[in-house]
Parts: structure tokens; C-alpha cells; sequence
């Protein structure tokens, strides 16, 4: 594919993601469960957690994107573009139950994908290795924030508790399908800064 094609491609991609015109292509797990009866506050708190559920897949398009572009093995892009596809039903499923909480997606959605994709590039840069590593640590740290998701969503929200759950387990298989190409690992004090960059990410994507 010639280098304008690509850039076109990549430019369309993001627009896509930036403006919530994405499809999933499995069904959403949310989709037979009942919806619940919630307050006011009970509904903004769903919705909060769920925005920023988004905000992560739209940086997982980014990262994913990014990483396929520069990887230097054709199977290592292969997994890369196998987990961007999956992590693209994660954005369709969230993005439809903000629509269902009355909600919508982070106003800074352009900022979160513009970053993401040059950390993933940067991390490609350094290698299939090290980004196969990124991409665990990246995984590992999701895995986390989304089981803590499941134990602040209001209990009977499930709805949302569905789909966060089946995502928990898409991004350990990611996690673990990294780890099996020759993933290296993160040192510790790019963890930490990873761990920080999320924190700010989350806290700030709750509200806006």
C-alpha cells in the first residue's frame, strides 16, 4: 500500500473513533440483559465509569493502530491488528450504553487518541519486543482498572457490569497473546509513569 493510502486510511480510522462512528462485530454481551432501575446520581455514576471505558478504547485504537503501523514482523502485526479489531467492539458496546445512561463520550476524546497513537509509535520504535511488553503492561493495568470498575458500578447495573466483564477478558487474552510472541518486560519506572498517565486520564475522563 503506498504511503498516502496509508495515511488516508489511518486519518479515516481516526475520525472514525474520534467521532463514535464504529460497528462491533460480535454481539454486545449487554444486549438480552434487562434494563435496570436507577436514580439520577446512580445513572451519572454509570455513566462516569463507562466514559471512561470509552476514553481507554479510543486510546486502545490509537496504541493499536500506531503499533501495527511500525511493527517489524508481519506476526507480530497480524496481533496487533486482531487486537485493535476486538478492542473496536469495546468501543461500539460502550459507546451505545452511554447513549443508553443519557450520557455521551469525553468532550477530549482528539487529545486522548492524538497521544495515544504517538506513544504507541514510540513504543513500536523501540522494537516488537518491547512493544509486545508495552502492550502487557498496558493490559495488565486495563485488567485491573476494569475489575475495579466492577465493584464501584452500582449493583444493579448490569447491563454495564456485562459488558465490562466480557472486556476484562478480551484484554487478558490480549495481554496473554503478547506474552507469547516475546513480549520483554516493562521496567519499573516506565510502569509507574504508565500507572500515573492513567490515573490522570481516568480522573479527568469521569467528568469531562
Amino acid at each position: 500500500m503506498l504511503f498516502h493510502d496509508r495515511l488516508i486510511r489511518q486519518f479515516d480510522s481516526a475520525l472514525r473513533v474520534i467521532s463514535g462512528v464504529t460497528a462491533a462485530t460480535r454481539p454486545n454481551p449487554a444486549g438480552e440483559v434487562a434494563e435496570a432501575t436507577m436514580n439520577e446520581a446512580e445513572k451519572r455514576h454509570s455513566a462516569g465509569l463507562m466514559r471512561v471505558n470509552h476514553v481507554g478504547e479510543v486510546c486502545a485504537q490509537a496504541l493499536y493502530l500506531a503499533q501495527s503501523r511500525f511493527a517489524r514482523s508481519a506476526e507480530v502485526r497480524q496481533q496487533f491488528e486482531q487486537a485493535g479489531r476486538e478492542e473496536e467492539d469495546h468501543l461500539a458496546w460502550t459507546a451505545q450504553r452511554l447513549q443508553e445512561l443519557g450520557s455521551r463520550p469525553s468532550l477530549l476524546n482528539p487529545v486522548w487518541y492524538a497521544g495515544s497513537y504517538v506513544l504507541g509509535a514510540v513504543a513500536a520504535r523501540l522494537g516488537d519486543a518491547r512493544s509486545l511488553g508495552f502492550v502487557v503492561e498496558t493490559e495488565r493495568q486495563v485488567e485491573a482498572h476494569l475489575n475495579d470498575h466492577m465493584s464501584r458500578l452500582p449493583p444493579q447495573d448490569m447491563k454495564s457490569l456485562a459488558i465490562v466483564s466480557q472486556m476484562a477478558v478480551d484484554e487478558a487474552e490480549h495481554g496473554n497473546a503478547a506474552r507469547e510472541l516475546g513480549a520483554s518486560e516493562v521496567p519499573t519506572p516506565a510502569q509507574r509513569v504508565m500507572r500515573g498517565m492513567a490515573r490522570v486520564m481516568t480522573s479527568t475522563a469521569y467528568y469531562i
